[in-house]
């Protein structure tokens, strides 16, 4: 990692700070991870108060009068829920285990933005882009290039990079470490179906998720202004060769309306994802009338590869037509930390987020910055260093 000091007796100090930081992260996370899992009813212990619903097998809704009905979709589970207040509104085999794909990036980002700034420079070496899974999904990081840590995150947002995540992930710990974090921040968020094996979403034996705990990642990540910008963003420059850069565009069609799709109005994101194994899948996020709404989507069973944009579209129409017209299900909030109704429910980031062509980002202050927060469940670990930074303008 490339980062420009104002004297090297501190850069090797605030390394080796950072170094120390990063390993005893990975040690704590694994073991939250170990925690047993509370599981659903019929188990060894039962849901919380009020989320029994969402462990029934088919469609969840509670309408009162005058309420639309819930479109026919051939997802093979699915989620509506307001961002805003957690309610889940409707939703249909929510806890169903499956494979996630590229959505799991989400719970990469939650985990790995806040101890990765966008500023930081990083020259990537051959070994942080071994393994990466035949047939994945690249943004086309090269071996000896320095990197903006912002550029990765645009290729892990944008383009689903699976090499991004791979540099990432291995400035964080490595892969191992990384998704022992991601682990312990999915049961820290009430996630309690997700199993991580491949920060990067790509196929590996035993990961799974559910639509109720990629609603789950999607709300939080809206809450994160970092995250909501990177997620809404359309298009960005990419770094490439010879000191040159080329244009991304985001994946998710719903976003961009590529490919003959109709964008959506409001859309703010969040995240698509497909493999062979998974399907397609999708966290949308859209905003209307001051209400904004997550929806999740995994693996259609008809209509095509643009259905699941298709679906998620029917669904956020009728999300947003059934507001105050329907009672929740469920909550994506977990019971011990659920907030009282109030105008502080809507976190600033879900209420600005708007999609975004890329704009340069400003360059890091010439003092006193805070290099990384890792929050660790009850305890947090801080790291702040006060340094003089060098900007990091863009190559």
């Amino acid at each position: 990692m490339t980062i420009g000091f104002s004297s090297r007796a501190v850069r090797s100090t605030c390394v080796l700070c950072a170094a120390g930081l990063l390993t005893l992260m990975p040690a704590a996370a694994a073991a939250r991870a170990e925690r047993p899992d509370p599981g659903p009813p019929g188990g060894s212990r039962a849901a919380a108060p009020g989320q029994a619903l969402l462990y029934r097998s088919g469609t969840q809704v509670r309408p009162r009068p005058g309420a639309p009905g819930v479109p026919d979709v051939s997802a093979l589970s699915w989620v509506v829920a307001d961002a805003g207040t957690g309610d889940v509104l409707a939703a249909h085999d929510a806890h169903r285990k499956l494979p996630p794909a590229s959505t799991l990036k989400t719970l990469f980002a939650l985990t790995v933005l806040p101890v990765l700034p966008g500023g930081i420079r990083h020259e990537v070496s051959a070994d942080e882009l071994s393994g990466i899974g035949p047939g994945s999904s690249l943004v086309g990081v090269i071996e000896g290039r320095t990197y903006r840590v912002s550029d990765l995150w645009n290729g892990v947002f944008l383009n689903s990079g699976n090499d991004a995540v791979h540099v990432l992930a291995s400035l964080t710990g490595g892969w191992r470490a990384t998704a022992a974090r991601m682990q312990a921040e999915a049961r820290a968020l009430g996630a309690h179906d997700t199993h991580v094996r491949s920060p990067d979403g790509y196929d590996a034996p035993g990961q799974v998720s559910s639509a109720y705990d990629l609603a789950v990642f999607g709300r939080a990540g809206l809450r994160n202004p970092d995250f909501a910008r990177y997620c809404a963003k359309v298009d960005a420059m990419f770094p490439g060769r010879n000191g040159g850069s080329y244009g991304i565009m985001n994946t998710n069609r719903l976003l961009t309306g590529a490919d003959g799709v109709e964008p959506y109005p409001g859309l703010i994101g969040v995240k698509n994802g497909y493999t062979s194994n998974a399907g397609n899948t999708l966290i949308a996020a859209a905003r209307r009338d001051g209400r904004t709404l997550v929806v999740t989507v995994m693996n259609p069973q008809g209509g095509g590869g643009h259905a699941v944009y298709e679906e998620a579209r029917a669904l956020l129409d009728w999300g947003f037509a059934a507001g105050g017209r329907v009672e929740p299900v469920g909550s994506l909030v977990p019971a011990a930390v659920r907030p009282r109704p109030g105008p502080g429910a809507v976190p600033a980031a879900v209420a600005t987020a708007r999609p975004t062509r890329e704009r340069e980002e400003p360059g890091w202050p010439e003092t006193g910055a805070i290099v990384g927060v890792a929050g660790l469940g009850a305890g947090a670990v801080a790291l702040v260093l006060r340094l003089k930074l060098v900007r990091a303008d863009r190559t």
